[in-house]
């Protein structure tokens, strides 16, 4: 009986070890990719390595498409009550995200002076969009800024300094003139400059009208000055690259297609993330330079890309999880791993202080213009009902490139819709 008794207490005591090890917490983690790829890969290998360091965690990351559809997802998932633990969205969703009751603040969890200093770790201008009302929302993760790219070959040919960009909108002009190239019946077949206006066109023209000294928006997120004088004539500089001076392409440029003209050569020098650097670096077939973007009164360009968040309905476990997740990806080794793979910026400091960043930077200097940029770098563009508020500035944005408004009245009407979307939160 006593035996019996032993094999018994043996067997719970089993079950109770496997209960153990099967009992792990579950961590969603939507990232905003819309196929499958290198990106896929590696964030499949950063969550194997996390679950095999932390073995009371799982996460599981869940590709979501693209940002605009990542967020649509977790915000109904949210309001069906069955919302992921983490995300990746767009660091200007702080605003719509908090607003909506869906994320926690990630002050909650920060609890030593450890939590405290890693918090601080952060390059300065990438915590701009994630704070308001005195609390942080959410962490950098994937950021950004744009940058200038441009064909050393080309310039070359066109008789400019393979190795000096354009450091004014004066020089923008010039230097894009002498690249502009056109056929016997007078058709561009190469254009000096493009600056894309699909997808994101408020992002990219938010590089005009810092440099122009105009802001936005306020750090409350609940008025814009879309109609300021210093805004209509930075979009007026816009449509006069193509209207006045010839040198970049009529109408909406297409985001997508801008790297792949400026490979193929139908562009000598292009506006785009500096996401776009792995891409251009391994693609290219010829040797090019990234500068930061040329200064209009100033330099400037807005910060961009996606924030860390952690949602509000996730269990206190969950959360935990997450968040002790978040700390692990953005410490500085894995950051400037992320940073060499993929091209976007390091998100602290320290990043750039290790071995493998070093090394990376000495090799391909590039990567750290960017970085170098960041002190000239403002919030991109966010507010309260952030989507239709932008959208207003989008529409606008296109209607003076195409010719359908002027810069004054597209920016006029813009301003109109975004004081009525705004109304309700002053």
């Amino acid at each position: 009986m006593k035996q019996i008794l032993t094999r018994a207490a043996m067997v719970a005591a089993g079950l109770c070890v496997s209960a153990a090890a099967l009992a792990k917490t579950e961590i969603s983690f939507y990232f905003p990719v819309a196929v499958g790829g290198p990106i896929t890969k590696i964030i499949d290998g950063y969550a194997a390595q996390f679950n095999k360091e932390n073995p009371d965690y799982n996460v599981t990351p869940v590709y979501s498409g693209t940002y605009q559809e990542t967020i649509v997802k977790v915000l109904t998932a949210h309001k069906a009550g069955k919302p992921p633990t983490s995300a990746i969205l767009l660091s200007t969703d702080t605003f719509t995200l908090a607003d909506e009751g869906a994320i926690a603040p990630i002050d909650d969890f920060v609890k030593t002076d450890a939590d405290r200093a890693w918090l601080k770790s952060f390059f300065p201008a990438f915590l701009l969009n994630g704070q308001f009302d005195n609390k942080t929302w959410g962490v950098p993760f994937q950021r950004s800024t744009v940058v200038l790219y441009w064909n050393k070959e080309l310039f070359k040919e066109a008789g400019l300094d393979p190795n000096k960009p354009p450091q004014t909108w004066a020089e923008t002009i010039s230097m894009g003139q002498k690249l502009t190239k056109k056929d016997a019946s007078g058709k561009v077949t190469q254009w000096g400059i493009q600056v894309p206006s699909s997808g994101f066109p408020y992002w990219l023209f938010q590089g005009f009208s810092t440099q122009n000294g105009a802001i936005l928006a306020n750090a409350a997120g609940n008025a814009v000055k879309y109609d300021d004088p210093k805004v209509v004539s930075a979009l007026q500089y816009w449509v006069d690259l193509s209207r006045k001076h010839g040198i970049h392409p009529p109408g909406v440029v297409e985001w997508g297609t801008t790297p792949r003209d400026f490979m193929e050569r139908k562009a000598a020098m292009i506006w785009t993330t500096t996401g776009n650097l792995t891409n251009i670096r391994s693609n290219a077939k010829f040797d090019f330079g990234v500068a930061m973007l040329p200064a209009g009164e100033r330099r400037g360009s807005p910060t961009g890309g996606g924030n860390f968040f952690i949602f509000k309905k996730a269990t206190v476990a969950e959360q935990t999880g997450a968040y002790k997740f978040a700390q692990w990806l953005t410490q500085p080794e894995r950051a400037a791993q992320w940073s060499i793979d993929t091209g976007y910026v390091a998100v602290s400091p320290a990043a750039y202080e290790t071995p493998a960043l070093k090394k990376y930077a000495a090799d391909f200097p590039p990567a750290l213009v960017a970085r170098d940029q960041l002190p000239h770098a403002v919030a991109e563009l966010s507010t309260h009902d952030n989507q239709r508020v932008t959208k207003a500035l989008n529409d606008g944005l296109q209607a003076a490139l195409t010719g359908a408004k002027t810069p004054e009245q597209a920016m006029k009407d813009a301003q109109t819709e975004a004081n009525r979307l705004l109304r309700g939160y002053k």
